[in-house]
């Protein structure tokens, strides 16, 4: 009997393997994808920004913190979002959830531009401090295992090879259209 139990487990272990790649699969990709788009272009951005007088200054200030005082400046953006997320939840109270909606994105894209940019700006005095390198180096390694296994899913891989193709495809038809 117990041969019979493992011998229809191991069947409806692997449909519900299957179901969860169908379904975690797109949504992983698009939080990786979106996350590496978003970071990159918000860096971009950002470096631009900080290239104005004022905040080059403010940047060089910071970057002489000691660490307790970078975790502060790090922390910060985070008390600065909530009049915000205050601001959608009054548009949520008036009926406005395409504008409440609008403000949680708004915000959230700002906090991260911010939040990337002090990160790459306090990273080496908040290193000095222990549990922040620990931390640091355990969410780096969470965040590969992550990609990593979302990379090694069937369905990722054909997602991949059916992306490459297409993007040979469309150079194939752009460049055909150039040569005209």
């Amino acid at each position: 009997m117990p041969g019979g139990c493992v011998a229809y487990i191991a069947p409806m272990e692997q449909r519900l393997k299957h179901a969860l790649e169908v379904v975690l699969v797109p949504i992983a990709a698009a939080v990786v994808f979106l996350e590496q788009t978003l970071i990159r272009y918000l860096n971009l951005m950002m470096a631009a920004f900080a290239r104005w007088p004022p905040v080059a200054r403010v940047e060089a200030f910071l970057q002489r913190l000691p660490p307790s005082a970078a975790v502060l400046a790090f922390a910060a953006p985070s008390i600065l979002i909530l009049p915000v997320k205050l601001s959608a939840l009054w548009f949520v109270a008036h009926h406005r959830f395409v504008l409440a909606f609008a403000a949680v994105a708004l915000g959230k894209v700002l906090a991260t531009a911010i939040v990337a940019r002090l990160y790459r700006i306090l990273r080496p005095n908040l290193l000095a401090l222990g549990w922040f390198a620990w931390a640091d180096r355990k969410f780096f390694e969470w965040r590969d295992w992550a990609y990593a296994f979302v990379r090694s899913l069937p369905a990722w891989r054909k997602a991949a090879d059916l992306i490459a193709r297409m993007r040979v495809r469309i150079a194939e038809l752009v460049s055909g259209l150039l040569a005209r």
